[in-house]
């Protein structure tokens, strides 16, 4: 099982915890990675890129003169392409580029791309953010004791908002919750900071788990099994007398 130290703001060692194998411990799947950003990326772009076609341009649906006899080229609208106003043709109209992943494959690409920081080392465990107030020069001060001058990707509860306020001026760090952890953030930022309830949680939810419903039906069959009355063993046949010949 990979360990990883806990310190706190002052960067003090606390302790060692024991990360889940399943969750820290995945091995390497690059094109599951290379998947996930793709479909995420992809869920991202707005595609309300749009151009006015002959049917959304105004103008007059009359035919401005006869189709012979004038010596001029002969027309239809003014709505036509050929015109100066007119719509224009095979333009881009509005797209839904997103599509779905499974969610297997998603937490997978988590797993691997979690567990291949935790082996470059860049992983961090902080005993809390306790911040009194929301302050940036404070959590700049912490992040620099730390160590963490690049990129860094915060994961910790939203309800802590100190800490949600101390960090919108930064550019080189974001708070996320362990519910919105994105394959994106975990490639972009170079070092991940964990705080002990958000290892816990990325553990119950990435981990294997049986749900609830399955685990209260195995209950109650066990229940019921063991209440069931014992059955009564059956009577042994008397064998059949041969008649006399």
């Amino acid at each position: 099982m990979p360990t990883v130290k806990v310190r706190n703001l002052e960067n003090e060692e606390l302790d060692e915890v024991q990360l889940s194998d399943v969750v820290f411990n995945a091995p390497f799947n690059e094109p599951l990675i290379h998947a996930a950003v793709r479909n995420f990326m992809a869920n991202a772009r707005q595609g309300n890129s749009a151009t006015k076609t002959r049917g959304d341009v105004s103008g007059a649906g009359r035919k401005l003169w006869k189709q012979k006899g004038t010596g001029r080229a002969r027309i239809a609208s003014l709505r036509s392409p050929l015109w100066k106003g007119g719509g224009n043709v095979h333009g881009p109209p509005p797209r839904d580029w997103s599509y779905k992943m499974p969610k297997k494959m998603r937490q997978g690409a988590l797993r691997s791309a979690l567990s291949e920081r935790v082996r470059e080392g860049n992983v961090i465990l902080v005993d809390g953010w306790k911040l009194d107030k929301p302050k940036t020069k404070q959590l700049v001060a912490s992040l620099k004791k730390l160590g963490l001058d690049g990129k860094t990707l915060i994961v910790d509860s939203f309800d802590n908002e100190n800490l949600l306020l101390s960090t919108r001026n930064l550019q080189r760090a974001k708070v996320v919750s362990s519910f919105a952890l994105n394959i994106y953030d975990l490639l972009f930022h170079e070092k991940l900071v964990l705080s002990r309830e958000a290892a816990k949680e990325l553990e119950g939810l990435l981990g294997p788990k049986q749900s609830t419903a399955a685990a209260e039906e195995t209950s109650e069959e066990k229940a019921e099994v063991e209440k069931a009355p014992s059955p009564k063993p059956r009577r042994a046949r008397k064998p059949k007398q041969e008649e006399a010949a």
